[in-house]
Parts: C-alpha cells; structure tokens; sequence
C-alpha cells in the first residue's frame, strides 16, 4: 500500500471539490476508544467503546490488542452510522503512547499489549539511566528513561522473556497494529515513535544506539512516516463492516498528548496546554526539538515542525478516586461531589499538611520507579477535610514543579489551557490556578485529543489551510484567575513539597526493597440508606 504525504497547504477553511467535511478523530485511549465526528469545530457524532485493562501480576498494565482493535472499529461504525458515509471526508487516528506488543509474521500479536502503566521495566530502565550514556540517550531521543517506554521494555524482553524473540518479527504499538489491521499498512508515524526511546529527534530515524540496547534491527520495526501521512484507504471487508467505501482517506495520525495541545489550540509560544484526567500532563509546543538538560522533561513531535515539550503525572483524578477508597467509604461509589465538598472545607494549604501523591509511582519531573505516597505535617487537629484537600493539592502541586521544570529550562510558560474530566470542579480549577500563580483558560470542548486528531486530518486533507487554523474553530471556555491569598500559600508550599519529594526518596526505596506483602483488603462499607 503506497502512503501519501499531505497536500500542499491552501487557504484556511478550504473544502475539497467533492464537498466532504466531515473528519472522525479516532482516539484510542488507555481503557477506551472514542470516534468523534467534526465538520469543522463542531461536534456532529461521537461513540465510544470501552476494554479492560489488565493487572494479573504485580508491575503488569496489559491489554488485549484485538479486543482494542474491536473497540475501534465499533466505535469508527457507530458514529459513520450517525453521520452517514457520504458526508465523512476521511478519519484520523491519536493513540496512548508507550504501549508496545510483538506480532509474528503474518501481523498476529504473540505477545499482550504492554501499555505505558506497565512498570515490569523498571530495572532496565534505572539501569539505562544511571549508565554513562543515559543523559546522552535522553538528550537524543527526547524520552526519559522510564519502564513506561518501549526502549526498556523491549531491554526486559530481550533478559527475561528470550523464548519470545523469535516468534516476533515486528515490535509495533497499539495505534500501528490497528492501522494494519484497517488499512493493511504496517507504519508508524514520528509523534508515537519519538516516545519509543528509539527515535533520533534530530535525523528523525532509528537510533543505532538505542536499538542494539534493545536488541532489535530497523527492519523489526514499522516503516517511519510523517504524522499527516495518508494512506488511501481501508481494506475491503473492514470499509464494509465500518460502512465507509474502501477508498475513504486514513490520516496516520499522532501521540494523545502533542494532539492534546493542538486539540486546545496550545500552539503558541508560552502557550501550554494542561490536563488533568486519572493521571494528568502539562506541555508546550516548540518550533524545534528542546531536551532539559536535567532530565526532567520529555520531547516528542507533533507534526512537521512542531514539537511538544513537558512532562506527564500519574497521579491526577486517580488520587480523588483513592482518597474517597481509603478516606471516605460511607460515602459510597460515585461520590465526587461530596468528596470536593469536604475538601472545600479547609482552608487552602490544608493546615500546614502536605501530601505527595505518588500513589502510582511518578513521572516528571523525576522519572523514578520507586517514590510512594505519604502525608507530611498531620497532626491530631487535622480531619478528613484536611486529608482531602491535601491530596487535591498534592496533584496541583506536582504540576506546578513540572512547570518550574518547563520554565528552568528556558521555556516561556505566560498562559495554561486545561482540560480533563477534574476541570468540571470548581475547586480542582481554583487550586490549579493558585498553584500555578497564573491565569488558566477552561476550554468548553472536552473533546481535546480526538479534536487534535481531527485537524491533524483536516489539514492533511486540505480541508483546512494549516494546523494554526484550529484557533478559528475552538468555542474559547472561562478563565479562572488566581486567589492572592491562595497562590501566595502555594508558592510557599512549592519548595516545602519539591524537598520532602527527596527527603522521603530513600525511604521509598527502603521500602520497595522490603516487599512487603498488602494482605487482604476489606470490601468498601455498604452506602447508609436514607
């Protein structure tokens, strides 16, 4: 199958000559698909279907990568039956990065799909970093040396499964396996494969040292493509199951996160784009690749000339989720609102408590396998509001160190976009604001990643002039400005919880080495009736 590069740019707003509109962006997540539909800004249909994620042994996050690929394409059907097939101009793909799975010859997966929270790597990848050349490696292919990668993945492969390398002929990710399976291409485009560790940012190819760290050759990977690549069509039996002629367009595509900027319109200089889902991630756009120094931040491609530098959390909505677990079980499932309601009871700083939500381990600015979470400064007079709200701000907090990171590294972050299932809180958007000591924009749309998607395929299909115009089609949310008195308490906190971070860091690793065993965990107390 030949791929296509883009058209030529023409001017904004430009409708091809057969007058298709309509670009589904496809988004393949981390436990769900969703295909939305876009004539332009607007949202004309939207589905989405849903799979498990699987944790059969501790350090395990996998997936069934045929039951992702069902997913899709139940999702790419429901919304052509919505929109109808004569108005869909071509769809676009985003995909989760980090997720790696072995197919065989034939493009049949011999091994599950391992996603970025699978940490099974994380010897590799503290042995990669502490290596002489791990800051070198980092500084070439813009990815921290993280058992998130692929690159140390593909290292515990190579030393603890051995009896699978044969059987693997080609290393792919979820959003590569899913275009072969539609489209019959086996290619990846530079945004996923710059988050590989095995991409060289400046040549944009293979990098030789990486891949003989991993133990594979560039002909055991997809073929490179740039992310506004198209192929030209889908594979007869799947055009008829989606409903979609065989010859309708697919964009390549690129990374959740670099689209997530473009989804908000986060293209400008000092412009980021922060979100804050189960886990959450803020990032700014570049005009060439930009590599911290210090390690703290990742680099990855949007798009020929764009770049995204940042760095991603994994504790976001997740710690809400624990907190109201641990904290508050009589409260029952479902409970958010009463949960930020009591939260909203203490004053901002929590009464001088602090908590470092590493309930998943953590990411930027560290990059670390082994940090824990743990409340700093509890006392008896503190109560379960305290508790709460320490734990909201711990999440808040960690995004503000990652923006120090951004900002001491040279970069100008002058205004933040937010999205994420937390914005709809009031409370999670004021203490965001203080956090950051800045102004932050509410985007109205939550549709962020597949609206990237989408004008990444608007403009590869010139329908649009060029990626700028996505400023053109954003319905722009409600500011939220900072409280002094909240942000004055938070720039005090910032540097009390950058410290206790490494502080505690040898006592997480104290305790990781312990492995102790967690027991039998009771059941959540019954909701009270009435």
């Amino acid at each position: 199958m030949t791929v296509s590069p883009a058209p030529t740019d023409g001017p904004a707003g430009t409708v091809r000559p057969n007058g298709l509109r309509v670009v589904v962006g496809v988004d393949i997540g981390t436990t769900s698909t969703k295909a939305v539909a876009f004539d332009g800004g607007v949202v004309v249909a939207s589905a989405s279907h849903g799979y498990p994620l699987l944790q059969p042994e501790p350090g395990y996050a996998v997936q069934d990568p045929d039951r992702v690929l069902a997913a899709v394409r139940a999702a790419v059907s429901d919304v052509v039956g919505q929109v109808g097939a004569a108005r869909v101009a071509g769809l676009s793909f985003s995909a989760a990065l980090h997720s790696l799975v072995g197919l065989d010859a034939h493009g049949t997966p011999v091994t599950e799909l391992l996603t970025w929270a699978d940490t099974r790597a994380t010897a590799q990848a503290e042995r990669l970093r502490a290596a002489a050349g791990g800051p070198a490696l980092h500084g070439r292919t813009g990815t921290p040396l993280h058992p998130m990668s692929p690159l140390p993945k593909l290292v515990w492969f190579r030393e603890e499964r051995p009896d699978l390398l044969d059987a693997v002929h080609t290393w792919a990710g979820i959003k590569e396996y899913v275009l072969l399976r539609l489209c019959g291409a086996l290619v990846v485009d530079h945004s996923v494969a710059s988050a590989t560790g095995l991409l060289d940012l400046t040549t944009l190819a293979w990098d030789p040292e990486a891949l003989a760290l991993a133990g594979v050759s560039a002909d055991r990977l997809p073929a490179l493509v740039p992310p506004t690549a198209v192929l030209p069509g889908l594979l007869p039996p799947v055009a008829r199951d989606l409903g979609l002629p065989p010859t309708t367009p697919v964009v390549v595509g690129a990374a959740d996160g670099p689209l997530a900027n473009l989804g908000v319109g986060a293209l400008a200089p000092g412009v980021a784009a922060c979100s804050i889902g189960t886990s959450g991630a803020l990032r700014v756009v570049v005009d060439r690749p930009v590599v911290d120094p210090r390690g703290r931040l990742f680099c990855y491609a949007l798009a020929p000339g764009r770049w995204v530098v940042g760095g991603a959390v994994n504790n976001g909505g997740v710690v809400l989720q624990w907190a109201g677990d641990a904290l508050a079980p009589d409260l029952g499932e479902h409970a958010e609102e009463e949960l930020l309601a009591l939260a909203a009871q203490a004053p901002a700083g929590s009464g001088g408590l602090l908590m470092l939500p590493y309930l998943l381990s953590e990411r930027a600015p560290h990059w670390a396998g082994a940090p824990r979470g743990a409340f700093v400064g509890l006392t008896r007079a503190h109560g379960r509001p305290h508790l709460l709200r320490a734990a909201l701000e711990g999440v808040c907090l960690q995004l503000a160190v990652v923006l120090d990171s951004l900002r001491d590294a040279g970069l100008e972050v002058r205004e933040v976009r937010a999205t994420g299932g937390a914005m709809r809180s009031p409370l999670w958007r004021q203490m965001l604001a203080d956090a950051f000591g800045m102004r932050v924009e509410l985007m109205a749309s939550e549709e962020g990643t597949a609206f990237g998607a989408a004008v990444l395929g608007m403009t590869a299909l010139g329908l649009v002039g060029s990626l700028d115009a996505v400023a053109g089609l954003l319905d722009p949310g409600a500011p939220v400005e900072p409280d002094p008195g909240g942000a004055d308490v938070y720039a005090r906190l910032r540097p009390v919880f950058a410290d206790a971070y490494s502080a505690l860091e040898p006592t997480s690793e104290r305790l990781r080495a312990l492995d102790l065993p967690l027991g039998t965990v009771p059941p959540r107390a019954a909701t009270p009736e009435g």
